[in-house]
């Protein structure tokens, strides 16, 4: 007869083994579907070349994905008799874009796969690595495995996704409900270096705030009316198409775009922090990826959880 020991020690295995079993892993489709990755950054490369705006659409998706419920997939689900789409909240309506190519790549990589075997959740992951690689940005191991969600949640993204209005107490707040801390904050805002808002988003800063500069304030309005035009563009930092420091150091000038980015260097707890990224490429770099890879592990369906959608868009029934 086995001993006690013996038996608690096996017991012990067993528990160690079903809790690691499905953790993420960024070998996860070395054997499953060993072109998926390459397939991924091929179709990412080739978005981004035709339109650069692209790799900040793509990498905003996974965002917005993971702030809801988690990294699986939700945002991408459409309007459906039991699905209220995330697509139709506040921050995602006539916002969110970047979905063609999602789907674009779901269909070749399903192809070379064979079956679909890659889920839209880690598909929104790699797009996102990918995209901040092919702006000069830096790489990271994507952890894999996730799978898709059969829900989605309008309701649950409205309360979720941080706003562009939100001062510097009520963002430490949005993100520490994530598991993400200061640090986290400030590394993953620094995704602004990329990319576009729309006017709606910065009217009132550069018409009421006093803390911009202002010729940058006088800059924005050429496009921003005080009303109307709601939609007219404008980069998030000087070098739109480029991933680097820039947006870093227009914060330390006053020269943030959103009041949710001018609230990291305004006097808080982590002005220091926009510095030392103004300051330090490097260090930026190192901490936006392992932020990335933080964030990519928010409640990931795993095992036998959720479904690999053959369409990104809908449930599999």
């Amino acid at each position: 007869m086995a001993s006690r020991g013996y038996i608690l020690l096996q017991i012990s295995l067993l528990l160690t083994v079903a809790t690691t079993a499905f953790s993420l892993s960024p070998y996860y489709y070395k054997n499953i579907c060993p072109e998926a990755l390459p397939t991924i950054k091929k179709l990412v490369g080739a978005a981004v070349y035709k339109e650069r705006r692209m790799g900040a659409s793509l990498l905003r998706l996974h965002f917005h994905d993971c702030f809801v419920n988690g990294c699986d997939a939700s945002i991408l689900l459409d309007p459906a008799p039991n699905i209220d789409s995330e697509k139709n909240a506040a921050a995602n309506q006539n916002s969110a874009r970047g979905f063609e190519v999602i789907d674009q790549i779901k269909a070749e990589v399903d192809k070379v796969c064979g079956h679909p075997v890659v889920s839209c959740a880690d598909i929104l992951a790699v797009a996102a690595r990918d995209s901040v690689v092919a702006l000069g940005g830096p790489s990271w191991k994507v952890q894999l495995g996730r799978r898709d969600s059969t829900t989605a949640s309008r309701t649950q993204a409205n309360l979720d996704l941080p706003s562009p209005f939100m001062d510097l107490p009520a963002l430490i707040n949005n993100f520490k409900k994530q598991g993400l801390n200061q640090r986290d904050l400030v590394a993953l805002s620094g995704g602004h270096t990329i990319g576009f808002a729309q006017c709606f988003t910065f009217r009132n800063r550069i018409y009421n705030a006093t803390n911009i500069d202002p010729a940058f304030a006088k800059e924005r309005r050429v496009t921003c009316p005080p009303t109307g035009e709601n939609t007219n563009l404008a980069p998030l930092d000087p070098t739109p198409a480029f991933f680097d420091t820039a947006y870093f150091n227009n914060l330390v000038k006053q020269r943030g775009l959103l009041i949710s980015d001018q609230e990291l260097f305004n006097g808080g707890s982590t002005d220091n922090l926009v510095k030392s990224y103004s300051l330090y490429p490097e260090a930026f770099w190192k901490d936006f990826a392992k932020s990335m890879i933080k964030m990519g592990n928010i409640k990931p369906l795993t095992g036998n959880q959720g479904q690999i959608r053959v369409n990104c868009r809908k449930v599999n029934y």
